[in-house]
């Protein structure tokens, strides 16, 4: 399940993301996640944006010696409940 670090770096991204995407989203949750340490730490969440609809995903956040940037890498939208990776 989501935790509010990962709503927190959602939120970071939510720019991002709906320029990608072309739209502003008003529900914005995170619903669940994986996560796997790289040189950082990559993340793929699942988001409900409102209804049936959800979008996943990957943001990755650099190491707090190297800063600790979050930064998205990808998002994928018009997705279901499942999480999968893209």
């Amino acid at each position: 399940d989501a935790t509010e670090e990962t709503q927190d770096l959602c939120d970071q991204v939510k720019p991002q993301v709906e320029k990608k995407t072309g739209k502003n989203y008003k529900d914005y949750k995170a619903i669940i996640y994986r996560n796997q340490v790289v040189a950082g730490t990559n993340f793929l969440i699942k988001v409900h944006v409102g209804g049936e609809d959800y979008i996943h995903l990957i943001i990755f956040r650099d190491l707090p010696c190297n800063g600790g940037k979050v930064s998205l890498t990808k998002v994928k939208d018009h997705q279901t409940e499942d999480l999968v990776p893209f």
